[in-house]
């Protein structure tokens, strides 16, 4: 008898959870850059967003090209995890930044984002 074993068949990474995550993270940060580059913020803050931006597309491509099942030496979840975790921090003081000193409306809206 053949032993045939089923394929598995993967979700495509736009379809999963992660994906869905990753996309929000990825559109909340852009209307927050967005929203720094028309309010004409100090520069550090739209470096910061666009710093963000370029990361975030970054593992999105590298999920999209499965490229984390080829380089298995990387443990992803944890570059994921640290990621986050530095995103976190970065964007709470630029956020906390952004609504101290006397801001137009459009700064403000960038820092809530």
């Amino acid at each position: 008898m053949d032993n045939v074993q089923p394929k598995i068949k993967h979700r495509p990474f736009c379809f999963s959870v992660k994906g869905h995550v990753k996309m929000l993270r990825l559109a909340l940060t852009v209307t927050s850059m967005t929203f720094f580059i028309v309010a004409q913020a100090p520069e550090p803050y739209i470096v910061i967003t666009g710093f963000e931006v370029t990361v975030i597309l970054f593992f999105i491509l590298l999920y999209i090209l499965r490229l984390d099942r080829l380089m298995k030496w990387l443990f992803w979840p944890l570059l994921d995890i640290i990621n986050s975790l530095v995103t976190t921090v970065f964007m709470l003081i630029v956020s906390v930044l952004a609504l101290i000193p006397e801001t137009t409306t459009l700064t403000v809206g960038g820092g809530l984002f």
